[in-house]
């Protein structure tokens, strides 16, 4: 008897691909990347100012020449095909619409130069207004838009040419931080419904986390990690993603044989497997738990707080150094200067091996 289930299909496959700028010896910004972003999915390039992200996206576009390695789009090799020729489209950082145009005028704008006629343009764009829920807005300037309705245009003048990827660059960037939520939410919204393949470029790990099937992880031209959200959070392979995921501070220690892990004064279990001998542990701030100074292994000095509406952000003076603490127990009233125990509840801790 054989299994009906197929491999997913790659939206978009990068084989051994590198880019250089200049020429000869010019050093390489891309290191021979490989990765695979499955057909209907969103897979976010995640990094450091600097870490090839953005580069990368715009080789999927086309935008920029591949020095080596091979790129497909469903399937096809694209490698060496014009922006025109992918069947792709990009939604900016700067949005980049027409300021002379209308709404209408801007979706349409290129399917009207694709040589599509103006009905059937029309038809098209008013379809991705209303998936962006810009219904109604056919006749307005982008200057009489909100940054967030700005963004929405970009997004169906992208959608109306109906591409087999969708790319995304730092697009929330410009917003506010609660439109910069409502956005997020509203494209991966659009991305599950319509079976959108995405790739979409950020360096805001929350941002990631919250709209990703995939998430990979650029380190200097490389990937550093590739993964759902869950694994790039709960179990990093390296002390660049441990410190990068999630604002972790980084503490060196040991574990042994069982497990169990000595950071300074504190011993706790690995939640996930590593080789005995000597360890970085990455601690996120709303991993710590405030208790009683009294008995416990590591106390601190408070020395700074700040109230937050659903949290409180504390920096205390400890053993281990400077700790940064995120707790949401807002029953307490912890003058500055007060000492208290600072033990750990096991989530948010993560364990790599230090070579």
């Amino acid at each position: 008897m054989t299994s009906n289930s197929t491999p997913a299909v790659a939206g978009i496959e990068f084989r051994q691909v590198t880019k250089r700028y200049g020429e000869g010896n010019a050093p390489l910004v891309v290191k021979g990347i490989d990765f695979v972003v499955p057909k209907g999915t969103l897979t976010t390039l995640l990094g450091p100012s600097g870490c090839g992200k953005t580069t990368t996206l715009r080789m999927i576009a086309g935008l920029e020449t591949v020095s080596g390695g091979q790129i497909l789009i469903d399937g096809q090799d694209v490698t060496n095909l014009g922006p025109a020729e992918r069947n792709v489209s990009m939604v900016f950082q700067s949005y980049a619409l027409f300021p002379h145009m209308t709404v209408i005028d801007n979706v349409r704008y290129g399917l009207k130069v694709s040589g599509v006629s103006v009905s059937e343009a029309t038809a098209r764009a008013h379809v991705a207004l209303e998936n962006v829920g810009l219904k109604g807005f056919d006749n307005r300037l982008p200057s009489e838009l909100s940054g967030g309705q700005q963004q929405r245009v970009a997004v169906a003048r992208a959608l109306v040419l109906e591409p087999s990827v969708l790319l995304f660059d730092e697009p929330l960037s410009n917003l506010d931080a609660r439109l910069r939520r409502s956005m997020r939410d509203e494209i991966r919204s659009l991305q599950q419904r319509l079976g959108l393949t995405v790739a979409y470029v950020t360096h805001d790990q929350s941002e990631a986390l919250a709209v990703s099937d995939q998430i990979i992880v650029m380190d200097a031209g490389t990937i550093a990690q590739a993964g759902s959200p869950e694994d790039l959070y709960e179990r990093p392979v390296s002390e660049f993603v441990a410190g990068f995921m999630g604002e972790a501070m980084l503490f060196q220690g040991e574990v042994n044989a069982q497990g169990q892990v000595r950071v300074g004064p504190l011993t706790f279990q690995a939640r996930q497997q590593v080789q005995e001998g000597a360890i970085t542990a990455a601690i996120r701030p709303e991993a710590w738990t405030l208790v009683s100074a009294q008995g416990a292994a590591l106390t601190g000095v408070l020395q700074k707080k700040a109230y937050l509406g659903s949290t409180l952000e504390l920096t205390f003076d400890t053993a281990l150094g400077p700790l940064f603490v995120v707790t949401s127990d807002l029953s307490q009233e912890w003058p500055l200067h007060i000492t208290l125990g600072l033990s750990l509840t096991g989530r948010g801790v993560s364990v790599v091996s230090r070579i």
